[in-house]
């Protein structure tokens, strides 16, 4: 499912359902903004699977003294206990009329019980498919674009999928660049050209596993190069950001998990599993943390924040490999 239309009546409950990360994220907000429109000064309190205890949701959903209404955001609901999903399938099938609950779960075996119980309970369901074939991607693109108020050509969209990869976050970085960038109303094939030219040869893929795996040397020389053949900067912070992501996703997963079931637990191809887990040698929680915060600052400088987009990412990629290192 390719989001794009705003909910205007949210359900009470709501399961979204699926591994696409960023159209999950994009179907939460779009809730949340339907919940805050009919009250603007709604609160949303977001929480995470493996830490939500028994009774949490309970006393969250509990009448406010000022009828006010709130929104409540279970993440990772796969990590759910036992005795919370119980609770959670309870709830929805007598939710209070102040609260706008949505569930988040990535599909699989996992938690399945609560995906099971919360369809019977008739709540509202958000399906999020695995965006797989070239096809569904340049879909993604021509609505991406049109999000933007734009369109874009055939050619072009093969050509921006074919320069950029079957990354959903780093094509969605990519329409949203492309489409602030250039002027034309229909995006063509020479509009992508100039500003991914270059593209197939240096990769923000190709930065980001350099700098993760410590190369400081080739991670630079790789950016530079990337910089001086047009890869706009935005497309660089997100492959940094979305190698580091991919760090904590495996470095977090549970010990027990193994092969196919670890790749599906994680929504990931077992080839990435394998490669992100060669990668994690030499990480730990602090540095890892200390290259996402240098990522963030590396985010803001490049869409306006500094003078200096290359030299804002220069910076990104040392703190990526002394974080790493312990330097």
């Amino acid at each position: 499912m390719l989001l794009g239309m705003a909910v205007t009546d949210p359900a009470l409950v709501t399961l979204v359902v699926g591994e696409e990360e960023l159209l999950a994220e994009r179907a939460v907000r779009e809730v949340v903004a339907a919940a805050r429109q009919a009250e603007a000064g709604a609160e949303v309190h977001d929480l995470v699977g493996s830490k939500v205890t028994p009774g949490e949701l309970a006393q969250l959903a509990a009448p406010s003294l000022f009828g006010d209404r709130s929104v409540v955001v279970i993440r990772s609901a796969q990590d759910l206990g036992k005795d919370v999903i119980a609770e959670v399938v309870a709830y929805a099938k007598q939710p209070s009329e102040d609260i706008v609950l949505v569930v988040v779960h990535p599909g699989g075996v996992k938690g399945k019980a609560l995906v099971e119980g919360l369809k019977k309970a008739r709540v509202g369901v958000v399906t999020i498919g695995k965006v797989t074939k070239p096809g569904e991607r340049l879909d993604f693109i021509k609505t991406e674009i049109k999000r933007a108020g734009r369109s874009i050509q055939a050619d072009a969209a093969q050509a921006l999928l074919d320069a950029v990869g079957n990354d959903l976050r780093e094509l969605a970085a990519a329409c949203s660049q492309l489409a602030f960038d250039t002027q034309e109303k229909s995006i063509n094939l020479a509009a992508v050209a100039r500003y991914h030219k270059g593209r197939a040869e240096v990769t923000g893929f190709n930065v980001a596993d350099s700098a993760v795996e410590g190369k400081l040397g080739e991670a630079l020389e790789q950016l530079r190069w990337a910089l001086g053949t047009g890869v706009a900067p935005v497309l660089l912070v997100s492959a940094m950001a979305g190698g580091l992501r991919s760090l904590a996703k495996v470095g977090g997963a549970p010990r027990n998990l193994r092969g196919g079931q670890l790749a599906s637990h994680l929504g990931m191809p077992p080839w990435k599993v394998d490669r992100v887990r060669r990668q994690l040698n030499g990480w730990g929680p602090e540095g890892l943390s200390r290259a996402l915060q240098a990522v963030a600052v590396a985010d803001e400088q490049v869409k306006g924040g500094g003078a200096d987009p290359g030299y804002a990412l220069e910076r990104a990629v040392q703190t990526i490999v002394a974080s790493r290192t312990g330097r």
